[in-house]
């Protein structure tokens, strides 16, 4: 018996980007359109007839904007929102106001070809709408979706990391995170949870592009620990934080005799992402090995199981965030199915599982 279709609502004040979003989301067999809105007033009467599974939201809109109408909905008929932007490196803290609202990732489109780039980005954006069909915003269940397609591995970036165990310990571990769907909010919790003395940490958190180094300055804002966009050549240094660039860009971690600096690099998706956790979790276990700790927190998808793996056959301690916790337990459930977990922690206790991990 098939799956029930994923019933989508778009609202955007743009007719050209209401026809574009339509037509790519009705091509994916998973997913239907039940309508389409020019503002959160027309949206309001459709949802009061039918209630859709996923809505995907403009920030710039007439009479309301998308950030207003975010924040009533949550409060009163909470629904798993995409939002769907032009704003980029001077909107991005009106984009983070939105997660914090309760969006549960981001489409970013360009204010000059809006089109053309939708439908170049149409993988991405049927994607980006089954994560958030899955992502734990109310008492519903989330649906189950088919696997994702065929897509490149970390292979085309660097090749696997030597069998056995990689190296023998620094005086410093270096710590890798990996998230998707949800991450935003989960990461800020975490890292203001560490001391400003915690180790050097890379994260690939998957995030459009110029969305990255405001989402840095954020948290740099409310840590103890400095937060910065990664740049190529960065150390790594313990109580900083460096965040993989979005959109354009791998970001790997090497090594430099006993200090770690990061790569950030050109190359293709990999697990249909760039930049892909798998990139940066092989890269680890290839030049940290036992000196590394692993983690892969929410997230649509299964980008970083198999590099959770690799890292652990190097003797990485690795780390996977529990179900119960994730707004949506892709990526973690399948590192777990392949033993790439170590263990297996809620939210709340992975800031002590990073440290306890650090200082075996």
């Amino acid at each position: 018996m098939p799956l029930p279709k994923i019933r989508v609502l778009v609202i955007d004040d743009s007719a050209s980007v209401r026809q574009a979003m339509t037509a790519i989301l009705s091509a994916d067999p998973q997913i239907e359109v039940i309508a389409a809105a020019a503002d959160p007033f027309a949206a309001a009467r459709y949802i009061q007839d039918a209630v859709p599974d996923v809505i995907t939201l403009d920030v710039e809109m007439p009479r309301m904007d998308g950030i207003t109408f975010l924040r009533k909905l949550m409060q009163q008929c909470p629904v798993p929102v995409v939002m769907c932007s032009s704003l980029v490196e001077e909107g991005s803290d009106t984009l983070l106001q939105a997660l914090e609202a309760g969006a549960v990732d981001i489409i970013l489109k360009p204010r000059v070809g809006v089109t053309e780039h939708l439908n170049e980005a149409h993988q991405m954006i049927c994607d980006t709408v089954k994560g958030a069909a899955l992502a734990r915003v109310s008492a519903r269940r989330p649906r189950v979706q088919a696997g994702p397609a065929p897509k490149l591995t970390a292979d085309a970036m660097l090749p696997p990391p030597p069998a056995g165990r990689a190296m023998s310990r620094t005086t410093e571990m270096v710590v890798c995170i990996g998230a998707s769907t949800g991450g935003t909010e989960a990461l800020r919790e975490v890292l203001e949870a560490l001391p400003a003395n915690a180790p050097g940490i890379v994260i690939v958190q998957h995030m459009p592009e110029s969305f990255t180094r405001a989402f840095a300055r954020r948290l740099n804002a409310i840590c103890e620990v400095d937060v910065k966009e990664a740049e190529d050549g960065d150390t790594v240094m313990r109580g900083h934080v460096l965040i993989a660039p979005g959109g354009l860009r791998h970001t790997l971690l090497e090594r430099q005799g006993a200090r770690y600096c990061v790569s950030v690099r050109e190359g293709p998706l990999v697990s249909r992402h760039r930049p892909s956790v798998d990139v940066l979790f092989r890269s680890a276990a290839r030049s940290a090995g036992s000196n590394a700790v692993g983690i892969i927190m929410t997230g649509m998808g299964d980008d970083g199981a198999r590099g959770l793996l690799e890292m652990r056959e190097a003797g990485a301690r690795t780390v996977a965030q529990d179900e119960a916790s994730s707004i949506v337990f892709g990526m973690p459930k399948e590192a777990i199915a392949r033993g790439a977990a170590e263990r297996v922690v809620p939210l709340d206790q992975i800031a002590r599982a990073l440290l306890t991990a650090s200082t075996r």
